[in-house]
Parts: structure tokens; sequence; C-alpha cells
């Protein structure tokens, strides 16, 4: 019993999958749906599952029209269905057309050498009962979208309304119609073809009725609905080629019994023209366009799903939203390239240089964006969502900029602070040094210090520059002073013991006495910094010690070492080489000379 229960559900599953399964596509499928509420859209997944198995290119024909108005009927004789193979017909049953249906078999058509499946797609007629205006115009867009060829099927003659009812196709047009030939477009708009079904035309062909119909009306009393639809007539004049008319009479009196009747039955006229329509329809239909490429099952499903969450976004369906989903891409595309342009910069930057840049790249983005958007009216609201994306990347670009400059400046602040700390503490003091470091770190700094930052630690260099100078030349003087007096000291043990040199010996003993004595006794230590004798000995100082050629601090060791190993060769090695002739006169000793005269 277990082996057969399990056993039965085994089958059971099996056959809910295979139910699950479209397995006959000879018959009409629904696609999108009206909610609950009768006011938005939804899509029913078998019908997609019958657009989704095609991987030709994909077209479509789309029949809008008042309610029983015969485009189920019109459909089913373009399909050459009966009404018991195709689409349900009105009068035999309640309208099962609700929101948008398709024929689960396209046709397939050879157009300009490309393999085309066309699908043949019924929609609800408008103007029913228990319906809003709202639901209908979403119906009226969404097959405007989806289709490559509208017939709008009219009855008898065109109404105001009807005109109205193209306001949502004729934005379409306007917004993406008549771009730059060899140019990407977001998707060609369907061709609308006036359907008029009317047995006598009072001596005008069916062009001319429409084109009557499409003149202004004269608005005296400044109505604006009267304007509204005057203001649609005129896009509908603009788009010329893009639509066009056809008449076709009434196939026969006894209407309700159209479905049982064979073509020999219908009126004969109505049986030429029908077919005269089925050869127009296939002159005038492409493939479907987007985004520059035609679409196969799965694209045409995924670009409806798309066109349907634009439609339901609002309270009604706004070309505006179609608009920003075909830009997105393109606001995407333009944003980065805004991106890649400030990201090749070098900061830190000069505010006025990054201005400079972000207004080229900027204008770049927006050229390319304008040579590329689609829309003519609703783009703006894209060109303004880009502007403020580019804006809050500015805004990233200003404060990494900032930080960058105050990275740069921080760091040639440090180094010019410890180059004026190592010039404080000169072995030799040298205003002449101190002031080429001082001129070297403020041409650095001006130099290489940029961006908004630079003001900033500018007043911080001058007043730290300011500073060390000030301190500088206060301990110059006093520390140049204690150098001389201590040089002279040292040339006197080297004058006396060393090189024994007397002339060395008096010229130290005479600076040493200048400086301790004199100075003293005659200047204040004020006054001796003022006087002309001290000026001479500090120009004289500036000279010995640093000049572009010799930095005297730096070489000191060097030279000093070099000097003694000198005088060490000299007093070990050359006065016995050389003598002592080529010296001027030395400290000598004749305790046992020869030329000491004899004493009795």
């Amino acid at each position: 019993m277990d082996t057969f229960l399990s056993s039965l559900l085994f089958f059971l599953s099996l056959f809910a999958i295979a139910s699950s399964q479209i397995l006959n596509f000879q018959q009409p499928f629904p696609i999108v749906e009206p909610d609950p509420g009768h006011t938005k859209l939804r899509l029913s997944r078998e019908g997609l599952e019958a657009i989704e198995r095609i991987t030709n290119p994909i077209a479509s024909v789309a029949v809008i029209g008042p309610y029983r108005s015969g485009k189920s009927f019109l459909l089913n004789q373009l399909l050459s269905l009966s009404c018991y193979e195709g689409f349900g017909v009105g009068h035999m049953r309640d309208t099962k057309t609700k929101g948008i249906w398709i024929w689960g078999t396209p046709i397939e058509l050879d157009i300009d050498g490309v393999k085309t499946s066309v699908f043949y797609l019924d929609t609800e007629g408008f103007e029913s009962v228990g319906k809003s205006n709202v639901y209908d115009d979403r119906i009226f867009a969404l097959a405007t979208v989806m289709s490559s060829v509208l017939i709008y099927n009219l009855p008898e003659t065109i109404r105001e309304a009807d005109i109205s009812r193209l306001s949502f196709a004729v934005e379409l047009a306007e917004e993406f119609y008549g771009r730059v030939k060899g140019q990407d477009v977001a998707f060609e708009p369907a061709k609308l073809l006036w359907l008029i079904q009317r047995d006598f035309l009072q001596g005008k062909s069916v062009q001319q009725m429409v084109e009557e119909a499409l003149r202004r009306v004269p608005n005296i009393n400044g109505d604006k609905n009267i304007d509204m639809v005057n203001q649609i007539r005129d896009s509908l004049a603009i788009m010329g080629d893009n639509s066009t008319a056809f008449s076709l009479p009434q196939p026969h009196l006894q209407r309700t019994k159209l479905c049982d009747m064979k073509d020999g039955d219908l009126e004969p006229l109505y049986v030429k023209r029908r077919e005269q329509l089925k050869e127009l329809v296939a002159s005038i239909i492409r493939p479907k366009i987007v985004q520059g490429k035609s679409l196969n099952g799965k694209e045409f499903v995924s670009f409806l799903e798309q066109i349907l969450e634009a439609l339901n976004k609002g309270e009604i369906p706004s070309t505006g939203s179609l608009v920003e989903i075909f830009n997105k891409d393109i606001l995407e595309r333009c944003l980065k390239l805004y991106s890649e342009r400030m990201g090749k910069l070098h900061l830190p930057l000069p505010e006025e240089s990054l201005q400079q840049s972000h207004d080229k790249s900027r204008g770049e983005a927006m050229q390319s964006f304008d040579q590329q958007h689609f829309g003519r009216h609703h783009a703006k609201k894209s060109v303004i969502q880009l502007d403020e994306e580019i804006q809050k990347v500015y805004r990233n670009v200003v404060l990494k900029n900032e930080y960058q400059s105050s990275k740069l400046c921080e760091a040639l602040y440090t180094k010019c602070e410890d180059m004026m700390d190592r010039l404080q503490v000169l072995r030799l003091p040298s205003m002449a040094k101190f002031n080429a470091g001082l001129q070297k770190c403020n041409i650095s700094f001006e130099n290489q210090c940029v961006g908004p930052s630079k003001a900033n630690y500018e007043q911080r260099m001058m007043k730290m520059l300011g500073k060390s100078k000030s301190q500088f030349i206060k301990e110059y003087n006093q520390r140049l002073f204690n150098w001389l007096v201590a040089f002279s000291l040292v040339m006197v043990v080297i004058g006396r013991f060393i090189v024994k040199f007397i002339l060395i010996e008096m010229s130290a003993w005479l600076l040493f006495i200048f400086l301790e004595t004199y100075t003293r006794m005659f200047w204040s230590a004020e006054s001796l910094y003022y006087n002309p004798v001290w000026h001479f000995i500090v120009a004289t100082w500036e000279t010995l010690v640093y000049s572009p050629v010799l930095d005297l601090d730096r070489w000191a060791i060097p030279l000093g070492v070099i000097v003694s190993l000198f005088i060490l060769y000299w007093r070990c090695y050359g006065k016995r080489k050389y003598g002592s002739r080529w010296i001027l006169p030395l400290y000598s000793s004749n305790k046992n000379g020869r030329s000491r005269p004899r004493s009795d």
C-alpha cells in the first residue's frame, strides 16, 4: 500500500511539473494584467514565457481603440484565424481582454534580410465601465512603447477624445523621434496607423479625413483644453512620415454573426482592403530597436519589465520616468567620464586651477550627455541629476585637495623650521648663510606649497621665519665677538709656540687687546655693533666664513686637519730641508751660535 501511494505521489508531481510548462503556443496569453484595483499593471508569467523562447529579433503589432470597437476581430483577421481559434471576441462572451494579450505564435517575416518574429498584441479597450482614466492611459502608454506598429482602431470617425488620447504617444515621439542618423536611439517610436472603419468617406480619402481632424481648432476664448488638443494636433502633424492612415469598410451588416462567416460571406471590398492592410503592416513594420540594437525574446521581456516599472512609478504614466530609465546608463557613463578626468589630476592644485579643471571636465561630461541623451524636454531632470552627481564628486575632490595641500605645506613648513633651528646653532655664525637659508625656505615654500592651505601656512611661515631671524640677529653679534676673542687667543698660541711667527702673534695680541680693552674702555656694548670698525670686522668675517664657493662652517674641521698636518710636516721636516730663511722673523736662540763674540 505504501509503495502504491509513493508511486501515485511521484506521478502526480511529474504531472504538476509538466502542466506548469506551456505545450501549445497556438493560443493567446496575457502578458500584462490589471491589479485588483484596476489602476496599475503587473506582468503575467505565462505570456512572458511565449516571448522569452524567441531568439530572433522581435517586432510587435498592437491594436488599441475604444471598448467593443472590433480590435480582437481585426487581429484575428490579420492572423487569418477564426474567432474560435484566436483572440476572444466581445459579442461572443464577456471580453477576455483584460490588460494586454499576445498571440503565442509569432509570424516569421524577412525584414531587410533579417528573419524577424512578429507578435500581435490585443489591448483592453478604453472607456469601458469600472475603470479609471489613469488605467486606460497606462494601457495606451505601454502599447505605444512596446509596439513597432500601433494600429489606432476607430469606428466611423475621429473624435476630440481620440486625439487627446494620443498625447502620450506624441510626447514619446517628441522625446525620442528624429535623432541624428547613425547614433544610438533609446527606442524607435511605433509607426502610428490610423485605421478608420467606415463604409463611405463622402468623396474624401482617409488621409484627408485625418488631416482635417488634425487641423487646429479656433480658440477665441482661450480654452485650456482646446489649447492642449491643438498642441497635440501640431505635434501629430510634425510627426509626418511616422504616421499613416487607412480605411477599412464594414465586413458585413450582421456584426453578431461575423465569427460564423467565411471570406466568401464577407463584403468583397472588405476582404480586398483587409489583404491590403496586411501588406501595409508588413511593409512598415521593423524590429524593435532599443539602445541601438534589436531585441530577442529575453531582452524584450527585460525591456518590458523596465517600462512597466516606470509607468507604475507615479500616479499617472509619465514620459519623464521613461526618459530617466533610458538616460540612466548614459548618465552613469558621463559621470564616470568626469570622475576619470578629475582622477588624473595631480593634487594638490591651486583652487583656481582645480576650479578650471572641474569646469572643463564638467563641460565634457555635459557635452557627452547632450550628444547621447534621450528626450528633448524631460531630459532636463536627468541633466539636473547628472549635475548634482558631478557636484558630489567635485566636493570629494575638493576635500582631497585640501588634505593633500595641508599635508604638503605642513611638510615644507616642518622642513624650513628644522633648517632654521640648524642655522641658529652654526659653529661659525654667518649672517650671509642664515639669509641664504632663509631665502631658500621662502622660495621652496612659495613654489611648492599649493592649494587652499597655502594662505594659512604662509602666515605661519612668515611668523616663524621672522622670529628665527630676530633670534639669530640678537645672538649673532655676541657670538661673533666671543669667536673673535677666542680666535685671537688661539692665534697667539699658534704664532708663539707652533709656527713661531712673531707677526702672527703680534697681530693676535693687538686684536685681543682691541676687543677686550679698548672696546670696553671707550665703547658700550651697543655702540660697538654700530661702529664702522666693527662693520669692517663683520664684513671681513662674513667674507672668510661663507661664500657661494666655500662654506667654512661645513669645511672648518677638514681644513683645520689639513692645516694642522701641514704645520706638523713643516715643523718636523720642512726646516731641515729648506731651512728657515724663507720665513720672516722667527724666534731663535743664539746661546751656542758661532757668531757670538769672544770675550777676553
